[in-house]
């Protein structure tokens, strides 16, 4: 009974996903840990040697820190399963409250992006697929090249300044402004940031869709098709980019479970309040429950996400449904 429970390939992921979340907190509560310093001397700096041995343990026993690591461990575990992710001393708030303000943020960033790089890198890969070892493939290969090559802060940077000194193009300087507050404004800031993650982004999708494309080309069903004389455009919609899909939406998952937790350097760039910025603040700060909370719900993103490709595959390749 148990041993057919196993097969079932949903139950299988969850206890993947569950044992990847597992694995995910033991790991950032150990690093955190390996850090010099705690948040006494991070909220105190050089004042923090002055303290007395009973203002130090009664610091400590306010934060926990005096007990050991295995009850701290699993203490914030049970917090975290009564819905408690932590109370962040900085700002005044508990996690659940700033990571609310915080996630909304980075899910649009990354949906604005993920959107820009398959505008860009699907037509791209296609394009260099459609003839390889031509001026266009070539010129497919550069951009991707540029794109997996360039780094995001270097050209955040660089973007940022030059239509900040040449067109006084800078509205990511007025305060960040939340969508349903001031959309105008909102999709005005989330246009840089967006296209330096979306170009990055694309190069990997680009380069996907180009090699599955001319891999599907080299079937037999595509020569049959074209030699029925179906339309072309149809034949590279329906039948080349249609058996294509698998590997590009594989691609896409993987890039946008990357957005949810890696976008910090350009959130910071730009000072986008996301869900990455609010654990580099968080490193900072030595605020433990809020790093360890924070980068947990990103895990648990990153879970859903992959869970939702899984779902998508199937949807796609009925040979992915029938495994």
């Amino acid at each position: 009974m148990l041993r057919r429970l196993f097969r079932n390939p949903v139950l299988r992921r969850i206890l993947a996903a569950l044992a990847t979340l597992l694995g995910v907190a033991v790991f950032v509560f150990i690093m955190l840990r390996a850090i010099p310093g705690n948040q006494i001397t991070a909220g105190l700096g050089t004042e923090a040697a002055a303290l007395t041995p009973a203002q130090q343990q009664a610091l400590e026993a306010y934060y926990g820190l005096d007990q050991p690591l295995f009850v701290q461990f699993f203490s914030w575990l049970g917090n975290i399963f009564t819905g408690n992710l932590g109370f962040s001393s900085r700002a005044q708030q508990s996690v659940a409250e700033l990571t609310a303000q915080s996630l909304p943020v980075t899910l649009e960033l990354a949906i604005f992006s993920i959107v820009l790089a398959l505008v860009i890198g699907i037509p791209l890969g296609m394009l260099s697929a459609s003839r390889p070892d031509s001026p266009r493939d070539a010129f497919g290969q550069v951009v991707g090249l540029a794109g997996l090559s360039i780094p995001a802060f270097l050209l955040a940077t660089t973007l940022l300044a030059w239509l900040a000194s040449s067109f006084g193009f800078n509205p990511n300087g007025q305060g960040y402004a939340y969508f349903f507050d001031n959309p105008w404004l909102n999709l005005q800031q989330m246009l840089l940031p967006s296209i330096v993650l979306g170009f990055g982004i694309a190069a990997p999708i680009m380069r996907t869709t180009r090699t599955a494309v001319l891999e599907i080309r080299s079937n037999d069903f595509i020569r049959t098709a074209r030699a029925k004389g179906v339309p072309p455009r149809r034949l590279q919609v329906k039948h080349v980019l249609g058996n294509a899909l698998v590997p590009i939406v594989t691609m896409t998952g993987l890039q946008f479970g990357y957005l949810l937790g890696g976008a910090v350097v350009v959130e910071q760039i730009f000072s986008l309040p996301g869900i990455g910025r609010q654990v580099l603040l968080g490193i900072q700060q030595k605020e433990y429950a809020l790093v360890q909370s924070t980068v947990l719900v990103i895990a648990l993103a990153f879970v859903l996400v992959n869970l939702l490709t899984d779902v998508l595959y199937r949807m796609i390749d009925p040979r992915v449904r029938a495994a």
